[in-house]
This record gives structure tokens, C-alpha cells and sequence, in this order.
């Protein structure tokens, strides 16, 4: 039996948001006033729809915004978790669940020949129009009023899991990696032998030990973590047992 890995992408994998990260691109580096206030709280995606709009209203094309997407860092000792991820891909089974977007993660992904780790990628449907501008979607239609209108964490994981069932793969254990409030359904939904890894002084942190002085603590153990290293050391013990 395998270890699933499920990871976010933002602040996690990378140590920035690659939707924020490419208003580099834009005239002087930063977006119109009106344009920036017009985000709704839940619709984050649309907001980007109008983004990446100016954007290309703006003569901004495909190849100017692979080279600043492909220049975001890692996150500390991430390049090394990967790595050790690649070598070790026959004790795990790994995906990315990310409110990013399909291009984006696989520029990041692929400039850095880390896209053959991960075995599958949820994240929002982006492509490049035929007048050249990048258009985005939402992942999927769900009914979890905890999370935002395009993507429910929890619901990719289950379905995944279901998935694999069908397939005949079960996991020994879950490690979800991730450090934002949306990752929080999905890591309610873990049983006692799996774990969630919030990044240290992130919001899935704060949400994770408030619910415990709230005397209603997640159901899985809690790794905290502020440098992915420390995923290796717990990864490497696993394998050990």
C-alpha cells in the first residue's frame, strides 16, 4: 500500500501566489484601482478572468507571462521534497489540489522538470484564446458553502479516493500539505492515521489550532511545518516503519 501526498500549490509549493505573481506583467506592475476593488469574496476566479482581460488588453502575450511565472521560488527545502518524491515514487502516489490554474502550475511545473512527481493536477482550466488571451475557468459546481464557489478541496479528494477504490488502490496514509483557509475542508474530512501539514503561521495553522481550543480538533494528526525538510525527515520515518 502507498502514501497519498495531496498538495495546494500557492504558499505551499511555491512560496508566493502565482495569481498575484503575474500582475508583474501589467503597465507599471500593478492593476487599476477599479480592477483590484472589483474582487467579490468566493469569486476569486472571475476576478482573475478580468485580470488576465487587462491583461491582454494590454499586449500581454503567452511568452512574457511564462517568463515571469517561471521565475516565482520554491518554497524553503521544496526543490529537495520533490526530489526525494521523484526517487521514492513507488512508495507514493501524489496530486496537486490547487485554486491556481491549469497553465500556470504547468509552466512552474515543468521549467523546473517536476511534473513528472505529481500524478494528477485539480486545479482551475486555463488556455490561451485565439486573439492570445488567457481565459480561466472554475473547477467544477459543488454545494460546500465553506468554500469558494469554484473549488471544493474536500470533493476532489473524494472523488479521487472513490476513483482509486474502483482501481483497487487504497492508501496506507494521507499527508496533506497545504497552508490556506480553503484548505481546511479537505483536512476535516482525514481519518486518525493520516495527517495534515500546515505551513507554520499560515491560515490553515491558525484555523487548525483554533478548532482544537474550540475543543472540536481536526480528526487526523498535525505536522506543522515551516521548511519542507521537515516533510522529508517525517516521509523518510514513514518509509522506515
Amino acid at each position: 500500500m502507498k502514501f497519498l501526498l495531496v498538495f495546494d500549490f500557492d504558499h505551499t509549493i511555491i512560496d508566493e501566489n502565482s495569481d498575484t505573481w503575474i500582475v508583474k506583467c501589467a503597465p507599471e506592475k500593478k492593476l487599476p484601482n477599479g480592477l483590484r476593488n472589483s474582487y467579490r469574496p468566493g469569486h476569486w476566479t472571475e476576478y482573475m478572468g478580468r485580470v488576465f482581460a487587462y491583461l491582454g488588453d494590454n499586449g500581454i502575450r503567452e511568452d512574457e507571462m511564462q517568463r515571469t511565472m517561471t521565475t516565482i521560488p520554491f518554497t524553503a527545502g521544496m526543490v529537495d521534497l520533490l526530489g526525494f518524491i521523484g526517487e521514492n515514487k513507488e512508495l507514493f502516489d501524489c496530486i496537486i489540489v490547487s485554486d491556481s490554474n491549469t497553465v500556470f502550475i504547468d509552466w512552474i511545473l515543468k521549467a523546473a522538470d517536476f511534473h513528472e512527481v505529481f500524478d494528477e493536477v485539480f486545479t482551475n482550466p486555463a488556455a490561451f484564446s485565439s486573439t492570445g488571451y488567457l481565459t480561466v475557468q472554475n473547477f467544477h459546481a459543488h454545494h460546500c458553502a465553506k468554500c469558494p464557489k469554484n473549488l471544493c478541496k474536500r470533493k476532489v479528494l473524494k472523488e479521487f479516493l472513490d476513483k482509486q477504490l474502483e482501481r483497487g488502490v487504497s492508501y496506507k496514509q494521507i499527508a496533506y500539505i497545504g497552508d490556506g483557509g480553503n484548505d481546511l475542508c479537505p483536512v476535516m474530512f482525514l481519518k486518525k492515521d493520516d495527517i495534515a501539514m500546515p505551513r507554520q503561521g499560515y491560515t490553515l495553522e491558525k484555523k487548525i489550532s483554533q478548532l482544537a481550543q474550540d475543543l472540536s480538533p481536526v480528526e487526523c494528526s498535525v505536522l506543522v511545518w515551516s521548511s519542507a525538510t521537515d516533510i522529508i525527515s517525517y516521509l523518510k520515518l514513514l518509509i522506515k516503519e
